[in-house]
C-alpha cells in the first residue's frame, strides 16, 4: 500500500467514490457537505495533476493528507446513509427521472418538429396568393394556356414520357418538373400531369404557364374534376364521413393522445396523398407512367424507366430492406390474423415517391380494387395507423419489380446519406420532416434542390425567398 502507484491508485478511487457520493449529497440538498465533498475532490485531483507534471510519483507525506482528509469525508458519507446501498437506489431512482425527461423532450421534440413539418411558409403562401390574383388578371396568361391546348394529342400519345405529380405545393412541383427538364435528353418528349386542388388550382396554371420549362409539356388539373371520386366509391372518403375518424385524425382528443402526433396527421386522409391508388382512372388513355412525390430532385435523365421490363408486375420500385427495420412486419400488425394469413413478415419494402406503373397490368389486375378492399378493412386502424405506403405494401404485394437502388435515393429530409450514392442517384427524395423548402431542411442538402430553383424571378423576390 506505500508504494506510489498504489497511493496513485487510491486517490482515484476515493476520486470515483467521492463524486458518486456528491451527486446524493446535493440531490438531499446537503450542500454544505456537498461543497467540502467538491474541495476535497479538487485538492486530491490537484494533486495527482501536480505529480504529473513533474513526472515524478507522489512522495508519502504528499498523499498520506490527501488519503486521510478524504478517508474521512467517506467515513461522513456513510454516517449519513451514503452508503452503496442508499447510493444504488437514490442512482436508480435518478436514471428512471431522467429517462421519463428524456421521453418527454424526446416526444416534444417529435410534436414541434412535425408541427414545423406541417407549416406552410409565409413565402409558400404569397407565392400563391399573388399566383391567383396574376392568373385572374392576365388575360394574357389565359390566352397562352389555350394556345397550349392545342398541343392536347401529346396527353395521349403513349410514345412519350408521361409523369404525374400530386401536389398542392408550387415551388416544390416547380423543382421537380424543372429538374427532370434540365437533366433530360429529350425534353419535348417528356409530358408533366399535374393535379392540385381547388384551392391552389389558378395560382399551379399561372406559373406553369408564365414559365418554361426545356419543351417539356405540362398540363394542370384539379381533383374537383373528377367526378368519380366520391364517398360511394372511395373508401377514404367514406371515413372522413365517420365522427370516429374525424375525432382521431382532427381533434386530437381520440385514445387520450396515447397515439403519436405523426400518426394523427389528416394529410395522410387527403385525396392528393391517395390519387396515386387511382392514377389509370386519371389517365384512362396511359400505359405506361412514372410516378414522382413533390418532394424529390430529378438529376439525371428517366427516359430509361419507360422501357424498363416490369416482368409482368405492375409496380417499379426501389426496394429499402437493406436494413431489417424496412421488411413488412415495420409497417403492418401481425398480431392481426388477416395480416398473418396473407403477408410474410420478412416481405422486401419499398418506396412510394419514384415509381413506374404499368397501367394495362394494373387495369388487368384490378390493383385499385385490392386497395379499397384493404382500406375498408382498415376502417378501425387495426392493420396499419400511418400513411399511404403501408395500404402500398398490401395492394402491389407480389406485383412489384425491384428496380437498381440508385434510380431512387432517399432520407434527406431526416438522416446523412452516403456521398457516394448521391453522386449516382437518379432521383434524390427528401422524405421526412425536413424539406428543402422549410427553415428546419437539412443545410447541406438544400443547394441540390435550390440549383432548380430561380429566386431572382421577379415573384419570388415579392415574397422574399431566398
Amino acid at each position: 500500500m506505500l508504494r506510489p502507484e498504489s497511493m496513485t491508485r487510491q486517490i482515484n478511487d476515493q476520486i470515483s467514490l467521492a463524486k458518486a457520493i456528491l451527486v446524493i449529497a446535493k440531490e438531499s440538498n446537503n450542500l454544505q457537505f456537498a461543497w467540502e465533498l467538491s474541495a476535497q475532490i479538487r485538492n486530491s485531483q490537484m494533486l495527482l495533476s501536480n505529480a504529473a507534471s513533474r513526472r515524478s510519483p507522489l512522495t508519502n507525506g504528499e498523499s498520506e493528507s490527501a488519503i486521510r482528509d478524504m478517508a474521512l469525508l467517506l467515513y461522513q458519507a456513510q454516517q449519513l446513509h451514503y452508503d452503496s446501498a442508499t447510493m444504488f437506489m437514490r442512482l436508480k431512482a435518478k436514471i428512471q427521472s431522467l429517462e421519463e425527461q428524456a421521453n418527454s423532450f424526446s416526444e416534444k421534440s417529435s410534436k414541434y418538429g412535425q408541427i414545423a413539418a406541417e407549416e406552410v411558409p409565409k413565402s409558400l403562401y404569397c407565392l400563391g396568393v399573388r399566383l391567383t390574383a396574376e392568373w385572374f388578371r392576365s388575360s394574357n396568361l389565359q390566352k397562352k394556356l389555350k394556345e397550349e391546348k392545342q398541343a392536347a394529342a401529346k396527353l395521349v400519345d403513349t410514345g412519350l414520357y408521361h409523369f404525374c405529380v400530386f401536389s398542392d405545393n408550387i415551388l416544390a412541383t416547380s423543382v421537380v418538373v424543372n429538374s427532370t427538364a434540365m437533366n433530360s435528353k429529350n425534353p419535348d418528349m417528356v409530358v408533366f400531369h399535374l393535379v392540385t386542388d381547388e384551392v391552389n388550382y389558378a395560382a399551379m396554371k399561372a406559373w406553369f404557364t408564365m414559365n418554361s420549362f426545356r419543351g417539356v409539356t405540362v398540363v394542370v388539373q384539379k381533383i374537383e374534376e373528377f367526378s368519380w371520386l366520391n364517398a360511394s366509391y372511395v373508401p377514404v372518403l367514406k371515413q372522413l364521413q365517420d365522427s370516429d375518424t374525424q375525432n382521431y385524425y382532427f381533434s386530437g382528443n381520440h385514445d387520450n393522445s396515447r397515439t403519436p402526433i405523426k400518426f394523427r396527421n389528416p394529410k395522410y386522409l387527403s385525396m392528393l396523398n391517395h390519387l396515386r391508388f387511382y392514377i389509370p382512372e386519371v389517365f384512362p388513355a396511359l400505359k405506361k407512367v412514372v410516378f414522382l412525390d413533390d418532394d424529390v430532385v430529378v438529376q439525371k435523365d428517366l427516359s430509361a424507366l419507360f422501357t424498363t421490363d416490369l416482368n409482368g408486375n405492375v409496380n417499379g420500385a426501389v426496394e429499402t430492406c437493406m436494413e431489417t427495420f424496412h421488411r413488412y412486419h415495420k409497417y403492418l400488425n401481425y398480431s392481426h390474423p388477416l395480416i398473418r394469413q396473407h403477408f410474410d413478415p420478412d416481405a422486401c419494402g419499398w418506396a412510394f415517391g419514384m415509381n413506374v406503373f404499368d397501367l394495362v397490368e394494373w387495369r388487368k389486375r384490378n390493383v385499385t380494387g385490392i386497395y379499397h378492399y384493404w382500406q375498408e378493412k382498415n376502417v378501425d386502424r387495426t392493420l396499419w395507423k400511418l400513411g399511404t405506403l403501408p395500404p402500398g405494401l398490401l395492394t402491389f404485394y407480389g406485383l412489384t419489380e425491384a428496380l437498381n437502388p440508385s434510380w431512387h435515393i432517399l432520407g434527406f429530409g431526416y438522416t446523412n446519406v452516403d456521398s457516394k450514392l448521391i453522386e449516382k442517384g437518379a432521383v434524390l427524395h427528401f422524405n421526412g420532416n425536413s424539406k428543402p423548402w422549410l427553415k428546419i431542411g437539412i443545410e447541406k442538402y438544400k443547394p441540390l434542390w435550390d440549383k432548380y430553383v430561380d429566386y431572382s424571378h421577379p415573384l419570388l423576390q415579392q415574397c422574399n425567398f431566398h
